[in-house]
């Protein structure tokens, strides 16, 4: 039998293909997720320890601990000189260097920042007795010797076209200064690989930059040769104190590297994900190749039975066949995953995320999987074919090739589709109206079970649903029409399936983009609404603005309001913390739209609060009330009420005057956005007048409504065609399905063809036929698939609509235009070959074909 089965597989090469296709793109995309995901991972972890290099023991200052009350205990702004002197003297210590780093934003000769803002990074030359830092490797000049001069890493010199001795403006969280370039290095540093920059100062001019004249943040201590790192951590423990933690460098290094490997695993994981989506897809496929081919073989089985086959060698002869079918699409798949990593690497560098060096990484884990996988799938799929091969009574060779199913069976699984649907369907109304995450875990249980539930019933909803459209095919197309509806709905089954593959893509694609659509609108609707402000002001790397801002904007002409969103926290009721938000009393309704509920917001000029409306249900409170909060720093206020407002995006719920926000001595306040109105409004004089304000400060963002609305609209969008690019490839296979099912049903109908070509019917509407067949089966699945996308949109939009302001379900019409507009070229393109054989055959060979 085995023999036989490999036989069989030999001869149905071409019929195969498809299988084997759509088994092979799954399988690549799991094995091609483990190669890439090990491969980065290992390489960043590689980098990591590198880093590390020559670094027996590691301090990292804690910084001052909180007593009960919540303030802050007295202690030391770091690691002071004097410690790190201490530490140096210690036996055994070779060297030991102190770093500072914070954010530090290069502009290139035009003023731009290089690199991306959040990665751009600042950091002290460190030179040992050698005078050499030993993490950075100079190629031009040398490190910064004195306060006018810094050091610049060699993708961001080169992004600036700057050379040793040119001058370089930097940007910190403050004013920016004009610096004279002293040299060039190469770096592992992880922020220049992710695309940032990386700026050396003078040590002294990086403390007072990022933490206290003589402070360092963490120190790197070197071992001399045939010291042990456990014994030279227990002499620097005691010597740095209990505001610092010590620990060995391999230690460190070995934490960081599982730090990366948790961070590589939500990638694995979500990429895994669309890979599972695209090899439960080629289940369908899968299942309705070896269907047909059963069905088509079906006096073949029956006369091995007659010559003496069991029923569990015949059952095993077809499961052979799968067998073997899935062993080749694994092998390939993890061939065509490992060439898939490679070339995903190179993109990324391409795209500027640059992947440290490093060994391509194979694990037997991916090898293992692949082969697993595509095995398990490719078997478990062609299971129910075989199956039903076994009860094939030795008697069928004498009859039909195809032996119909039987009203029982219909009706169980009819009843079972049914059931798996009700199920779904109810698990994702109670998601729903649960909300929240474990709402919408609930809905995603609830949408595996209903698409199960779906593709089940897809059968018996495919005949009532085609006939509707048969009427117009036959009106609009005549006779090819009529014989294409006809013939869709001739083996509801295999319909069925092929449409299942295209409503499982197209549900996911729908409910994406309507969710994706909606929160954009909301979004959009949120900035429209709530501020007025002309500019938003913020920094680059997602810090603090510097209070200097303020104070430069107040003095700039044709500047009518300035208000900053200055954050603050106190403890509350219950010894709860809450967020707050210190604004300019008399200027915080011109750049922000606080919709008042009660009370006025002119009560803030009096040393009181505005509560937003939701939290001041939920915490009890009225224009009145009274909150006794203890802020961040140990002080404590009595605040009234004295407004309440519709919760607001751009504010915190409770907003108070900046001047009532306490500030720790020696800190500055936390500003995070600034908001600027301007006499004339949006211009490009206003904006230039901002800019010139600020000292032409590449680090500081000026936004308008229009910048906020097509960033946030410029990430949904990214996420859409990443989530689409994604989904693409279980795309595909539906559209492997629709070319395997019709190139199958044009063989197994090739005596009908040849009849319906000499009663009449030329090659021009038989090619009309099998198109219109294809589209009116892609169609049915793209129908039920955008049904379905829609109904899992409005319900996991309602578990996360009270996050969102404004939030609305919106269905973009469209767009769900145009995914059925693809659905009917799919069926279009999926029918070329099979629709061009169909026209080809010869018309007295088909007619004699059995």
């Amino acid at each position: 039998m085995f023999r036989t089965a490999l036989r069989n597989v030999l001869a149905h090469k071409a019929r195969l293909l498809m299988t084997v296709l759509a088994v092979m793109l799954g399988v690549a995309f799991v094995s091609g997720t483990f190669v890439f995901t090990d491969t980065v991972g290992k390489a960043m972890s590689d980098q990591s320890r590198k880093s590390f290099d020559g670094v027996a023991v590691s301090v990292t200052h804690l910084g001052p601990g909180r007593a009960e009350d919540g303030t802050r205990e007295e202690g030391e702004p770091g690691i002071s000189r004097q410690t790190l002197d201490k530490v140096a003297k210690l036996p055994g210590v070779a060297s030991a260097s102190g770093r500072v780093s914070g954010f530090a934003g290069v502009a290139d000769p035009s003023g731009k920042l290089i690199g991306s803002g959040w990665m751009n990074q600042g950091a002290n030359f460190a030179p040992v007795q050698d005078g050499k830092d030993p993490r950075y490797a100079f190629t031009a000049g040398s490190g910064p010797a004195k306060a006018e001069e810094i050091a610049l890493d060699q993708a961001s010199a080169k992004a600036g076209r700057y050379s040793v001795g040119d001058k370089v403006r930097v940007a910190t969280n403050g004013p920016v200064k004009e610096y004279t370039l002293s040299g060039v290095f190469t770096t592992e540093d992880g922020a220049v690989n992710a695309g940032g920059s990386l700026v050396l100062f003078d040590a002294k001019v990086a403390q007072e930059l990022y933490l206290a004249p003589g402070y360092y943040s963490e120190l790197a201590v070197a071992a001399k040769p045939g010291t042990d790192a456990a014994k030279l951590l227990a002499d620097v423990t005691p010597v740095v104190g209990k505001d610092a933690k010590a620990e060995t460098g391999a230690a460190l290094a070995e934490r960081n590297a599982k730090n990366i490997e948790q961070g590589m695993s939500g990638l694995k994981t979500g990429l895994l994900a669309f890979g599972f989506i695209a090899l439960f897809v080629s289940i369908f496929l899968i299942y309705n190749t070896f269907s047909m081919l059963v069905a088509q073989r079906t006096k073949e089985l029956a006369l091995l039975r007659a010559v003496g086959a069991t029923r569990s060698q015949v059952r095993r002869s077809v499961l052979t066949e799968s067998l073997l079918v899935g062993l080749l699409s694994s092998v390939l798949g993890l061939g065509v995953g490992v060439l898939l990593a490679m070339g995903l690497r190179s993109g990324m560098d391409s795209f500027g995320a640059k992947i440290p060096a490093g060994p391509l990484v194979v694990s037997t884990t991916a090898v293992t999987t692949a082969l697993l996988v595509g095995l398990v799938v490719t078997v478990l799929a062609a299971w129910l074919p075989a199956r039903r091969t076994s009860k094939i009574p030795p008697v069928a060779a004498m009859g039909s090739a195809h032996l119909p199913q039987t009203a029982k069976s219909l009706v169980l699984l009819n009843s079972f589709g049914g059931v798996l649907a009700g199920l779904g369907a109810a698990l994702i109304l109670w998601g729903s109206a649960k909300g929240g995450e474990t709402g919408r875990w609930i809905i995603g249980g609830g949408a595996f079970f209903t698409l199960i539930g779906v593709a089940v019933l897809i059968p018996m909803l495919s005949r009532p649903l085609i006939a509707v459209v048969r009427p117009l095919l036959t009106r609009v197309f005549g006779t090819a029409g009529n014989l294409a509806a006809r013939n869709a709905v001739r083996n509801p089954r295999r319909t069925g399936v092929t449409a299942g593959m295209l409503t499982i893509g197209l549900t996911l694609v729908t409910g994406l983009t309507v969710l994706g659509v909606t929160v954009g609108k909301a979004v959009d609707r949120s900035t429209t609404d709530q501020i007025r402000a002309d500019y938003m002001l913020t920094m680059a790397s997602g810090g603090d603005l510097d209070p200097s801002v303020l104070t430069a904007l107040e003095k700039t002409p044709g500047v009518t309001a300035v208000s900053a969103q200055q954050s603050a926290y106190f403890k509350g009721k219950g010894d709860v913390f809450h967020s707050a938000s210190g604004v300019n009393p008399a200027a915080i309704e011109k750049v922000v739209n606080l919709k008042v509920v009660s009370g006025s917001v002119a009560s803030l000029a009096q040393g009181q609060v505005a509560v937003a409306d939701k939290t001041a249900k939920k915490a009890g409170l009225s224009v009145g009330s009274t909150i006794d909060a203890a802020f961040d720093g140990g002080e404590k206020k009595t605040l009234t009420v004295g407004a309440v407002f519709e919760e607001n995006e751009l504010v915190s719920p409770y907003v108070l005057d900046a001047k009532l926000v306490p500030v720790a001595a020696g800190e500055k306040p936390q500003i995070r956005q600034v908001f600027v109105k301007l006499s004339g409004g949006e211009s490009a004089a206003n904006e230039q007048k901002v800019i010139d304000a600020l000292g032409d400060n590449p680090a500081i963002k000026i936004d308008t409504k229009q910048d906020i609305r097509n960033e946030m609209g410029g990430i949904i969008s990214t996420m859409l065609n990443l989530m689409y690019g994604l989904l693409g490839m279980a795309l595909v296979i539906s559209v492997l399905g629709v070319v395997n099912t019709l190139a199958m049903s044009v063989f197994e109908r090739t005596q009908e063809i040849g009849m319906l070509r000499a009663v009449g019917l030329d090659r021009g509407r038989v090619k009309n036929m099998i198109r219109l067949e294809a589209v009116v089966i892609s169609l049915f699945g793209a129908v039920l698939g955008v049904g379905l996308g829609t109904f899992l949109a409005w319900a996991l939009g309602r578990t996360f609509k009270n996050s969102i302001p404004n939030y609305e379900l919106v269905i973009p019409y469209d767009r769900i235009g145009v995914f059925l507009l693809l659905a009917a070229v799919v069926g279009v393109l999926a029918a070329m070959w099979p629709a061009r054989s169909a026209a080809r055959l010869n018309m007295l060979t088909a007619i004699k074909t059995e």
